[in-house]
């Protein structure tokens, strides 16, 4: 387990080299809630590409509630698993009316009690809409936490459950956005690009890659 300056120190470093903000911090806390929802084994890219048309055909919570499930498909159509992101969409729009005002909520339980929302999800709410310390756990930071050492999880609930343990709490609000974008350009899935790492030094992960 490294120590917390060790740890620190890859995250400062980490917001240096990727400064930019996540793909869903959209500005109001309901685009960052649905765009995440929308997100879910779908690429970011494709996630901002549909998102305009959503909200521009359905500009309310309250169109998205009254909207048939099937109207709300078709601006979704081009990304994967579309009708059952439509029905969350409906879904999420109703309650957030029904129960909280027509407001995104600010808890955890209460965020993973609306359609299609998992932990993940909330966590990544939490963070952008409203800069609560949470850790948003996604194939990217489960990854490269188990490669830096930091972890040794199989799950992401377990590497979210170290994660908090490990990291500073003021730090917290920035692992996913950096690591997220460090891992689709630096840190990937099969090859990653250990030459060019800005924090290889202080890696554990055995089978650094050399330069092609």
């Amino acid at each position: 387990m490294p120590k917390t300056a060790a740890v620190r120190k890859v995250i400062e470093t980490l917001k240096r080299e990727f400064p930019g903000k996540g793909a869903v911090e959209l500005d109001r806390p309901e685009d960052v809630l649905l765009a995440t929802v929308l997100s879910a084994r779908t690429r970011d890219e494709q996630v901002l590409k549909v998102y305009p048309k959503l909200r521009a055909k359905f500009p309310k919570l309250s169109d998205l509630a009254a909207a048939k499930a099937s109207d709300i498909e078709k601006p979704l159509s081009e990304i994967g698993l579309f009708r059952a992101k439509a029905r969350a969409m409906k879904g999420i729009a109703a309650l957030l009316l029904s129960r909280h005002g027509g407001k995104v909520t600010r808890t955890r339980e209460e965020l993973t009690a609306l359609p299609g929302v998992g932990r993940k999800t909330a966590n990544c709410v939490l963070c952008y809409a409203f800069q609560v310390p949470a850790i948003a756990v996604d194939t990217h930071v489960h990854r490269i936490a188990n490669r830096l050492g930091w972890v040794r999880t199989r799950t992401v609930e377990e590497t979210e459950t170290a994660l908090v343990r490990l990291i500073p709490a003021e730090l917290h609000l920035h692992v996913n956005r950096v690591f997220v974008q460090f891992g689709r350009k630096v840190c990937l899935p099969r090859r990653p690009r250990c030459w060019t790492c800005p924090v290889a030094r202080a890696c554990a992960f055995p089978d650094k890659t050399p330069k092609p």
